[in-house]
């Protein structure tokens, strides 16, 4: 089992950061690409209710992902993680299915994937578009790496975001009537939920 140590921040200007990111040397890893992700859960939602995440995700490759309970400091995330990739997004989905797993949310988001080396360590650094905004996410070993990361992309790391992308949209959709299960472009074409209807403000302002 490993561990995920991230924060992620809302940014009124994604292409700013790529910039930075590009002078600062960084590589990429993946593209700009489509992620369709479906979390699973029982039926009696004890996966949710015991902090746990179950989710299958499809872009160049389906992958499975088991999520811990997190602990949250100074807004970074840490929580255990286990992840392997299947051979077949629609196999992995039944099978879940089978054995009493039901899809409860479907959410979309386009991801670009980066790779930093910087003097206090190696981190990851994904670029996402989701249906409500632009986010950057920051995947290092430990949280002060992650703060550090941040700072050096010109983020303010007090403005992290401490929960899920799936969890911002519960709120969002409790509040606006927004189906909470369909976190797609598709079912959110033609909305443009603003920041301060999400309650975060922009890390890059």
């Amino acid at each position: 089992m490993g561990t995920e140590t991230e924060a992620k921040f809302y940014v009124c200007d994604l292409a700013a950061v790529q910039s930075r990111l590009e002078k600062l040397g960084a590589r990429l890893l993946q593209p700009r690409s489509l992620e369709t992700n479906l979390r699973f859960d029982l039926p009696d939602g004890s996966l949710r209710q015991g902090g746990r995440v179950l989710r299958l995700r499809q872009d160049g490759s389906a992958r499975l992902t088991y999520k811990g309970p997190s602990e949250v400091v100074e807004g970074v995330q840490n929580r255990p993680e286990i992840e392997v990739e299947v051979g077949d997004f629609d196999t992995a989905h039944r099978l879940l299915e089978s054995l009493g797993y039901r899809v409860v949310a479907t959410y979309e988001k386009y991801r670009q994937v980066y790779s930093l080396e910087l003097e206090y360590g190696g981190l990851h650094v994904f670029l996402d578009e989701l249906p409500y905004g632009d986010f950057v996410e920051i995947e290092g070993e430990t949280v002060e790496v992650v703060i550090a990361a941040a700072k050096q992309l010109g983020l303010d790391p007090k403005a992290a975001i401490p929960v899920s992308y799936l969890a911002l949209f519960e709120s969002l959709s409790a509040e606006r009537g927004y189906d909470p299960s369909k976190l797609t472009f598709t079912a959110l074409a033609g909305l443009s939920p603003q920041p301060e209807h999400l309650h975060i403000r922009a890390a890059d302002g």
